[in-house]
């Protein structure tokens, strides 16, 4: 914090799921939770078999499955993720994830160390 600036102020989400529209078929949805200072948190809804094919983020994230069942791949690995996985993943590292049921996903996008 700099001088002058304001603390931040606690947030709190007693239901998480709860700020998700219902998910269409064939759709993802997400809804920006939180934002502060370089961290940005989004929930995502996936319907059973969408998918975000393979792509890289800027900066370090954290992925945090809160129900449902998907693929996640992870530069070549593949791991099964369901309710409560939970995964750090480095800035620019190749992902992908396909929903097998309805899923319900966390992200944390968290600032880049080197800022």
């Amino acid at each position: 914090m700099t001088a002058g600036e304001a603390p931040e102020s606690p947030f709190y989400v007693a239901d998480l799921t709860g700020l998700l529209p219902e998910i269409p078929a064939e759709s993802i949805v997400s809804r920006a939770v939180h934002v502060a200072g370089q961290m940005r948190v989004t929930l995502f809804g996936f319907a059973p078999g969408q998918e975000l094919t393979e792509h890289t983020a800027a900066r370090p994230a954290v992925l945090h499955f809160l129900s449902g069942q998907a693929e996640l791949t992870l530069g070549t690995e593949v791991k099964a993720a369901g309710p409560g996985a939970w995964v750090y993943m480095p800035a620019h590292l190749p992902h992908s994830i396909v929903a097998q049921t309805e899923v319900v996903m966390l992200l944390l996008l968290l600032p880049d160390a080197a800022t």
